[in-house]
């Protein structure tokens, strides 16, 4: 049983791992060129991000299972109980993963500036989003992430220390 036990907590652990929060960047991301672009939230609703399916925590339910199957009954019956204990480890495993990797998000309909209207769903994040809000999309790749947009940086302030104020940059 403890053994049982054991397998679930290491697979719902792995399964933990994984993270969807628009807060938490990726190492792979540090040091990387994205483009943003600017445009304002024309509409916003509640939607559901599916759990991942890797089949790590079927496999390691079903291991499980088989062990403490295993010890169950007599000679005889150990091999037919370690058979319904791998069974039913693989899909409660399956359903632990799948369920800890759900997470609440958001599907924005975004104006850009252009008059080009653009969907991007994302977890929901610490960031409270309304139609109306101005926003930036931040697009790295095939990914993207939306943020409260910054305010206009005036002309004077992008200048360097060295120019003088009637000066074009280089």
């Amino acid at each position: 049983m403890h053994k049982l036990l054991l397998a679930t907590v290491v697979a719902a652990g792995l399964v933990g791992c994984a993270t969807h929060d628009p807060n938490v960047r990726h190492r792979a991301d540090s040091q990387r060129l994205a483009q943003v672009q600017e445009g304002t939230v024309v509409s916003v609703r509640s939607v559901r991000l599916e759990g991942r399916d890797s089949g790590v925590g079927g496999a390691l339910g079903m291991v499980g299972g088989a062990v403490a199957g295993s010890h169950v009954g007599g000679q005889r019956e150990a091999p037919v109980f370690a058979f319904l204990g791998a069974v039913l480890g693989g899909v409660i495993g399956h359903a632990v993963e799948r369920d800890a990797g759900r997470a609440d998000a958001l599907e924005m309909i975004i104006q850009l500036r252009n008059g080009e209207r653009v969907a991007v769903v994302q977890a929901q994040g610490q960031e409270d989003f309304r139609p109306g809000d101005a926003v930036m999309i931040i697009s790295q790749g095939r990914s993207a992430r939306v943020s409260r947009a910054l305010p206009p940086v005036p002309p004077s302030a992008t200048r360097g220390a060295n120019e003088p104020e009637g000066s074009t940059p280089r």
